[in-house]
């Protein structure tokens, strides 16, 4: 039987909460495409992006959540081999709603840091995981 860390079944559970948030972002999205949210194109397209990207960054941590167990990290490390593609899994998918918000936007605002934010914290959790596998 698998046994999980106590951090790693509660982010599991944590994460399986925040799906049901991204249920509520897809029926946004039909709202969208049902043209009963008025929208441009590159409102859609970024609306579609940060969905996406939420969802799978979800299920990618519930992976990441689980393998962290499987190393021998400790510590700042196993946090952020834990932590990384789900904060990542907020950061990113604000980076594209927030930086298209407001009326007839058609272009992103300063808040698309966000998403590059979002990539350097998914890129440092995926790359302290994989290196800690590979050492374990």
């Amino acid at each position: 039987m698998l046994e999980l860390s106590t951090e790693a079944t509660r982010l599991a559970g944590i994460l399986l909460l925040a799906a049901i948030t991204i249920e509520s972002g897809g029926w946004y999205l039909t709202r969208i495409a049902r043209g009963h949210v008025p929208a441009t194109d590159f409102q859609r397209a970024f609306a579609r992006a940060g969905h996406g990207h939420a969802g799978m960054f979800v299920t990618l941590g519930l992976i990441t959540a689980i393998l962290t167990d499987a190393t021998t990290l400790d510590g700042f490390a196993a946090w952020v081999a834990r932590s990384g593609v789900p904060v990542a899994a907020i950061v990113m998918p604000a980076g594209f709603f927030f930086c298209s918000m407001g009326p007839g936007r058609t272009s992103p605002n300063k808040l698309i840091w966000l998403v590059w934010i979002g990539a350097a914290i998914l890129a440092a959790g995926l790359a302290t995981l994989g290196v800690g596998l590979l050492a374990a």
